[in-house]
């Protein structure tokens, strides 16, 4: 017995290929999308970094890499405060923003609660602050994994931090100082002013009393061979609540007497929104001191009234009459 075919074998393989190769382009194409001629865009927000390192102090890393930037960009360290968030504290602050704008690498390194309560930088531990040890080394290692993995100017590494991240600053300059080119303390505290919890609220509240020399020695200590350091802001609210205001200015002190510079040669101008006195060296402005009048415990921040209703809010960072943010930047050469 015969069977006869419709059509042969041959025409039934080109009728399956046409057929596939229809499906191929109009159900399969769309789902995998075009082909990209163009660099992706960066993602939204903060990302965290895993395997930087050793990360003896277990900090976490959260890093912003504008999608546009020179080929070695500028590196910029923020450390929070208590209680704070990088993701907070970066959205009220509009960081990452003036980095998309300017083109350079933002870094936060985070506290977690299994490390202290209320999220603090534990700046007030010795063992946290060690050379190469803590959390003093574990935010060395993201500098280092930044550094590497992004091919930063390693000229252009600045940090500047806020309360317990602004005396973590001064830990790290002290320690590090051949690694910044740039430093700016917000409320913080000057290195050595504690070492251990009772002694740190008691500083906080009170300040200390040493000599321009004692606190001098306590930096010579950490970097006993150091020359040169970098020009540093101080940054303090005269209305803080938090942290007393006579502690900017033994951190005044601490970097004066490390750098060499009369304390009387410092020049004071008055601004609207409190006073900027500077002190040169003979490599330009060295240490200057911003004195907030009538300004509270946080990072002053100058918004619009739209910017204002539509930025995200954190009770440390602050409306004033300077914003802090487009200054350093400024002043880092960042920002034209």
């Amino acid at each position: 017995m015969k069977f006869k075919f419709p059509k042969s074998l041959s025409q039934i393989l080109k009728s399956q290929k046409r057929l596939r190769r229809i499906l191929e382009k109009n159900l399969l194409q769309p789902a995998i999308g075009p082909k990209k001629t163009r660099r992706p865009s960066a993602k939204k927000g903060l990302s965290e970094v895993k395997g930087f390192g050793s990360n003896p102090g277990r900090l976490s890393m959260k890093l912003y890499v504008p999608s546009r930037m020179p080929a070695k960009p500028p590196l910029v360290v923020m450390l929070h405060g208590c209680r704070q968030t990088p993701e907070g504290f970066d959205a009220a602050s509009g960081f990452s923003a003036l980095a998309r704008q300017c083109g350079f690498v933002l870094l936060y390194p985070q506290q977690s609660e299994g490390n202290n309560p209320q999220r603090c930088f534990n700046w007030f531990r010795p063992s946290a602050i060690a050379r190469d040890r803590g959390e003093l080394m574990s935010v060395r290692q993201m500098i280092e994994f930044t550094c590497s993995r992004h091919r930063i100017d390693r000229s252009r590494i600045y940090i500047a931090g806020l309360s317990a991240g602004g005396a973590l600053t001064s830990a790290l300059l002290a320690t590090y100082p051949g690694l910044f080119a740039g430093a700016a303390i917000f409320a913080g505290m000057p290195l050595g002013a504690a070492r251990d919890a009772m002694s740190a609220l008691r500083a906080m509240k009170s300040g200390v009393s040493r000599s321009p020399a004692d606190w001098s020695d306590l930096v010579g200590t950490v970097s006993p061979d150091q020359k040169t350091w970098p020009p540093i802001s101080i940054w303090h609210g005269t209305d803080d609540r938090v942290v007393n205001p006579s502690n900017a200015r033994a951190s005044v002190s601490q970097w004066l007497a490390v750098g060499g510079i009369n304390e009387d040669a410092g020049r004071t101008t008055l601004k609207p929104w409190g006073e900027l006195t500077q002190w040169k060296s003979k490599n330009g402005v060295q240490v200057s001191l911003y004195s907030l009048k009538g300004f509270g415990h946080g990072l002053p921040v100058r918004r619009s009234a739209r910017e204002a209703q539509t930025s995200r809010s954190d009770p440390y960072v602050l409306d004033a009459g300077i914003s802090a943010p487009l200054t350093l930047l400024r002043t880092w050469g960042l920002k034209k």
